[in-house]
């Protein structure tokens, strides 16, 4: 079983280096040179209204916007009160540039606000790309984070510890800079303009209980939702302003959604169990932020399946916390894995908000069927998964999936649309894993789960 060490989640264990057209080596043939296409990448169109009742969105508006992720309290209401303008700092990569202005796009037409990009030195959001080690040198754990009053790398390194770049000083938001690595894969790097855009803009907490959002840490949602987008234009509402109180500005939210999302004005909302510090901090030492050793973290994400159990929690908490477990117990005790990807997908089942979770736990379902050699499986796991990945803009998902599928029709003797399918997923590759060597490690990688082994 040593073979589901290669499928710990997004981020297969990579093998050693390939030319960079290929090999390929499907199961009983011979090495194939692969001929790439060219990157693919979405259209950034827009994923569809937010679908909970308007009492609960209201709120996540409350929580989300007067509270920073380390529980610490923002005395007032901040946005920006001017139309936006957002620039690079240097030359950006084509694709970051054509992501930013999908984005951009989508946030004048779906959230209402007046932003656009600029080349003038004074742009409200300025964003950088910087090396790794340095982003880590100043955020330790950290993919990608936006700072509010600062306009390049060099000032953040000035004021780093100043309240300068203190969120809760701010009255009214004036500018702002994302910093996100330079080595970052497009579709890294295009997740992370999502989410630092948006929280320069608006809501600077996130919250675990939200099924529906990038503004949770399971990171599950690669792109802005129409939740998000919801929220988003809540901020920017003509009834709000910066420097309100939150009893200000809630007092007005539910008439302001009752306008803006009147589909929400329905029955229906429950007040959402508090997502407890405890199970915060346990799934933040799983998920490796403390850089604790592995039997500690496989600890941690057990005592979070427990806090939830305990708290009769249901749905997005739950069944993150199975996928942790699962992706961590993988090279160390599989059957434990694959008993937590199961209870995973159960805990995502039935919910609509939940179907691009389900498909993340879907790739890992997928490699345990693929090792038992079971085609059907397979296929039954990756036909909707690829449509949902598709339709959530996860290039990195949606080339696993493919690759997986693939496979599963060379089980059953269908080599031609088998490789119809894995030419087809190299485009997407290119997007989710940033190299040619990279794709070619993940196909050979999945290739080698189905073959028998000696």
């Amino acid at each position: 079983m040593k073979y589901l060490i290669l499928v710990a989640g997004l981020l297969l264990a990579a093998c050693a280096p390939q030319a960079p057209t290929g090999p390929l080596l499907p199961p009983d043939q011979g090495a194939i040179l692969l001929e790439f296409p060219p990157m693919r990448s979405f259209a950034a169109a827009s994923p569809g209204r937010a679908t909970r009742p308007n009492a609960e969105i209201t709120r996540d508006f409350s929580d989300l916007s007067f509270r920073l992720e380390s529980g610490r309290v923002l005395p007032v209401f901040t946005r920006f009160e001017t139309p936006v303008t957002v620039r690079f700092n240097g030359t950006p990569p084509a694709h970051l540039s054509a992501d930013l202005e999908g984005l951009l796009a989508r946030l004048r037409a779906e959230a209402g606000i007046d932003i656009r990009s600029s080349a003038a030195a004074d742009a409200n959001i300025v964003i950088e790309l910087v090396s790794q080690r340095e982003l880590r040198r100043v955020a330790p754990g950290a993919a990608c984070f936006v700072v509010p009053r600062v306009r390049n790398w060099a000032e953040l390194r000035r004021e780093r510890n100043s309240a300068v770049i203190d969120w809760t000083t701010l009255q009214v938001r004036e500018r702002a800079a994302v910093f996100m690595p330079e080595t970052a894969t497009p579709q890294e790097m295009r997740d992370c303009l999502h989410e630092e855009l948006a929280q320069a803009l608006g809501p600077l907490n996130d919250l675990y209980r939200l099924a529906d959002s990038v503004f949770n840490d399971d990171n599950m949602h690669a792109v802005l939702t129409g939740f998000d987008m919801l929220i988003l234009r809540v901020t920017y509402a003509p009834e709000l302003r910066s420097g309100m109180s939150q009893a200000e500005v809630m007092a007005l939210v539910p008439g302001i959604l009752a306008r803006l999302n009147p589909a929400g004005e329905r029955p229906g909302a429950q007040d959402p169990l508090p997502t407890t510090r405890d199970w915060v901090a346990a799934i933040e030492v799983a998920l490796g932020g403390s850089g604790a050793p592995a039997a500690i973290r496989r600890q941690e994400a057990a005592r979070a399946i427990a806090i939830g159990q305990a708290r009769g929690w249901s749905g997005v908490r739950p069944g993150f916390a199975q996928y942790v477990f699962g992706r961590l117990q993988i090279s160390n005790d599989p059957g434990l894995a694959l008993g937590a990807f199961t209870a995973a997908a159960r805990a995502y089942q039935g919910n609509p908000d939940l179907l691009i979770h389900s498909a993340h736990v879907d790739v890992q379902l997928a490699a345990f069927a693929l090792i038992a050699g079971d085609a059907e499986a397979v296929l039954a796991l990756t036909g909707p998964a690829i449509n949902v990945a598709r339709r959530h803009e996860n290039a990195a998902i949606l080339t696993l999936l493919m690759m997986f599928r693939a496979e599963a029709l060379d089980l059953q003797g269908q080599t031609d649309a088998a490789m119809a399918l894995r030419l087809d997923s190299l485009g997407w590759g290119l997007y989710g894993f940033g190299s040619r060597d990279e794709v070619v490690a993940r196909l050979n990688e999945i290739a080698s789960l189905s073959r028998p082994q000696s």
